[in-house]
């Protein structure tokens, strides 16, 4: 009995702490994903367009995704992502992107990604937790600069604007196929269980402190914008 006890105490200890690292990782995720925004929007002629931050209806960030080869998939991307609602910005979801292939950035193995949600489909996708760019959701590379092309197909025709930095360089990222899941771990660690992705996105979960610094980011994103267009 003492040793099964001993071994019920030993798992709840490495429970707690595994609970407590994803939390870490989880916040740690937010703060950089922050930095990622707001770096890419400081650059005057190579940001996100206001009039794309102008339609977003969610911002999706995965900070330094790791990947490599000459052709190269996504592997082990975790982001964050936050929608619009009634009362500005939700709580953001955790999620997690594995596979597809990527354009132009060969041999690199740190990328930073920003997704912009534009419509009514990309954000129920993105509330099912579950799909794929490309198949599920059409995705294309955003333009990039101080205002968005007269050319509107990107506001039209896409659901999904992809783009990525990688050694100082930002740009539109073609991405194919890349399946976009929820992240079980980081979701359970910030809100507990049984909390859905749909119900943290459409605003019916509170903001938790550590995520104030991402959407102070999200929040100031249009008005860096809208500066560097002067």
């Amino acid at each position: 009995m003492k040793k099964l006890l001993l071994f019920v105490t030993l798992l709840s200890l490495t429970t707690l702490g595994w609970a407590g690292s994803d939390r870490e990782n989880s916040n740690d995720r937010l703060d950089h994903a922050a930095r990622v925004l707001h770096d890419i929007m400081a650059a005057p002629d190579t940001g996100i367009p206001e009039e794309v931050l102008e339609h977003a209806r969610c911002v999706a960030v995965v900070p330094h995704m790791i990947k490599g080869g000459f052709v190269f998939g996504a592997e082990n991307g975790r982001g964050v992502a936050t929608c619009r609602t009634a009362n500005g910005w939700s709580a953001p979801a955790f999620f997690a992107i594995t596979g597809g292939s990527w354009g132009l950035q060969i041999g690199i193995e740190g990328v930073d990604l920003v997704m912009i949600i534009q419509n009514e489909k990309g954000m129920q996708q993105l509330l099912s937790s579950k799909f794929q760019l490309s198949g599920d959701a059409s995705a294309a590379a955003g333009p990039v600069g101080r205002h968005a092309s007269a050319n509107t197909d990107w506001k039209l025709e896409t659901e999904i604007l992809t783009y990525s930095r990688a050694r100082g360089v930002f740009a539109g990222l073609t991405l194919t196929g890349a399946s976009i899941r929820r992240d079980d771990d980081s979701m359970q660690a910030i809100y507990g269980r049984h909390v859905s992705t749909r119900a943290v996105l459409l605003g019916e979960k509170a903001v938790p402190s550590a995520a104030e610094s991402f959407l102070n980011a999200v929040r100031g994103a249009k008005a860096q914008a809208v500066r560097a267009a002067k």
